[in-house]
């Protein structure tokens, strides 16, 4: 069984091969939703973009949807600002299955006033 790392917050499970990302946090007790967004989310439909994580590394073995991520920019603009200067390594939980061991780090905050905002 895989190991997925939360690096910010020293915690890791094993979880199935293929299993979603966010579904096997939420049930080893890892809070995946900062703040209300615990109890206000989109249930993991990809559409609230307050799952995210940022992958520090192991990301050849989580399958995403890439093509979800690129779309829901158009839906949600929080998406849009949360990628910023992290396009490569940032995720939805929602929306990512886990293949092998990884590290992330969760609710990763955004990256409003960073180096690579305005340039």
């Amino acid at each position: 069984m895989p190991t997925v790392t939360f690096t910010n917050l020293k915690k890791k499970i094993d979880v199935p091969e293929g299993s979603n990302l966010r579904t096997e946090a939420l049930k080893q007790g890892i809070q995946m939703h900062p703040g209300p967004r615990q109890y206000l989310n989109c249930m993991g439909n990809g559409f609230c973009a307050s799952c995210r994580v940022r992958i520090k590394s192991g990301e050849d073995h989580l399958q995403r949807k890439t093509w979800w991520e690129k779309f829901l920019q158009l839906l949600n603009p929080e998406w849009l600002f949360a990628r910023i200067g992290h396009e490569k390594d940032l995720t939805l939980a929602c929306q990512t299955k886990v293949l092998g061991d990884c590290e992330v780090e969760s609710t990763p905050p955004m990256n409003l006033y960073g180096e690579n905002f305005y340039s």
